[in-house]
């Protein structure tokens, strides 16, 4: 570590230092001078503290470097004396918050960072602190309308992808490639996650646009998915009108995604593809914006449901599953011949996993045959979609659904029909 490079690293302590203190002291910048404990000066020179602790640390005798003993030393001589003042000013003004003196420590720890770690790590560490500390009054807003079935949604949530998902076994079970329990469990997580969205989408924004917009993110990930979650929650004429067009967006968006895996995997069909995966994604697009206009000023005291159920999630994670093996399954006894019917049966749960799989296949597949494949797969996608909606929802929801679906796929097919200009 040469001169200039520890200039450097004690210059980013100080400014993780002088960041933290502009925000502490614009808090209090209507208090006289002295009534403030810590402001930008003293937060500036904490953060240079923990750049000089770091520099002794480094300078003392071979024995003792790396012992910790003059951060430790610092750190605790910093705490306390930042803790008297707060206290202070806490009894003198009766409002009582630890957060200045946790701001302080963590002030210096990440200027110790930045003089014997990773300066990118410190310079992180000061912008994440500096977002918590100015993020005071929307935080605390968000826990005094936070409900009790959203927290407890987003515990199961966390709980189901980052303490389950990790011990569940990812290699495949049964013949034909088998079903894989982490890939069913993943199916679970994200349909819980596209209701989760929803909800605080509706919560948010309102049942209009935040269905809408809520739809348009789920169809990133699986519009099969969205489309059964907001199935489960249309429980009359006016909500379904609104999950509806969030089920058609997520369509539309997934026509989207559809052309862009084309034309990331496949380029050579996407003269073939695009034009009728643009026209019904375009009359998909149309339909969920006049639907969503169409909202009733009432839809917005329609209050979401329940974030997710867990025992729906699990019922229709294992459906798509399913159907995702009978494709394989349907693949395995015709071979190269039932790739058309096997890219249907995929297309009943997802169109990526027949656009990936007709990709990888290209070079020993006709052009024609591709693209045929990949058309089947999306039309019984779209398809699926509104059986679903018959199946799950009431009369309301699954005419949208299949109004969309039918206009989508009569304008995908008349854009395939015209004979191209020569």
């Amino acid at each position: 570590m040469d001169e200039i490079e520890l200039y450097q690293r004690l210059g980013l302590a100080i400014a993780i230092g002088a960041a933290v203190g502009v925000e502490r002291h614009w808090r209090a910048k209507d208090e006289p001078e002295g009534a403030r404990a810590a402001g930008i000066r003293t937060f500036t020179m904490i953060g240079m503290t923990g750049g000089v602790a770091g520099l002794v640390e480094k300078y003392l005798s071979p024995g003792v470097a790396g012992s910790g003993i003059a951060v430790t030393g610092f750190l605790v001589a910093m705490t306390l004396v930042v803790a008297v003042f707060e206290l202070r000013e806490a009894i003198a003004s009766k409002s009582f918050s630890v957060t200045s003196v946790v701001a302080a420590m963590l002030t210096f720890g990440l200027g110790v960072v930045a003089v014997l770690g990773d300066m990118t790590l410190a310079s992180a560490g000061g912008v994440a602190l500096l977002a918590i500390l100015a993020a005071k009054q929307f935080l605390h807003q968000a826990i005094q309308r936070l409900q009790w079935v959203e927290l407890r949604s987003a515990v199961i949530l966390l709980a189901m992808t980052f303490v389950l998902l990790p011990v569940i076994p990812e290699e495949p079970i049964g013949p034909f490639g088998g079903v894989s329990p982490a890939s069913l469990v993943l199916v679970a997580i994200m349909l819980a996650s596209i209701s989760f969205v929803g909800y605080v989408a509706v919560r948010i924004l309102g049942p209009s646009r935040g269905d809408l917009l809520a739809g348009a993110i789920g169809g990133l990930v699986s519009s099969t998915g969205t489309t059964i979650a907001f199935a489960r929650q249309a429980r009359d004429e006016e909500s379904s009108r609104t999950l509806a067009a969030g089920a058609i967006a997520a369509g539309a968006v997934s026509l989207v995604r559809t052309a862009f895996l084309v034309g990331t995997l496949a380029a050579s069909l996407l003269p073939s593809l695009l034009p009728p995966l643009a026209a019904g994604g375009s009359v998909m697009t149309a339909y969920a914006l006049l639907l969503a206009a169409r909202a009733s000023p009432s839809d917005g005291a329609r209050m979401p449901q329940n974030p997710f159920e867990l025992s729906a999630v699990a019922k229709m994670a294992l459906l798509l599953v399913i159907v995702a093996f009978l494709a394989r399954a349907a693949a395995t006894y015709f071979g190269a011949t039932g790739l058309i019917l096997a890219a249907g049966l995929s297309g009943l749960a997802d169109i990526d996993a027949a656009t990936v799989a007709v990709a990888g296949m290209l070079p020993t597949l006709t052009r024609e045959t591709a693209v045929e494949a990949i058309g089947i797969a999306v039309f019984a996608n779209i398809a699926a979609k509104a059986v679903y909606a018959s199946a799950l929802t009431g009369r309301a929801f699954s005419l949208h659904v299949w109004g969309a679906s039918i206009l989508a796929s009569l304008a995908a097919l008349a854009v395939t029909l015209v004979p191209p200009v020569s």
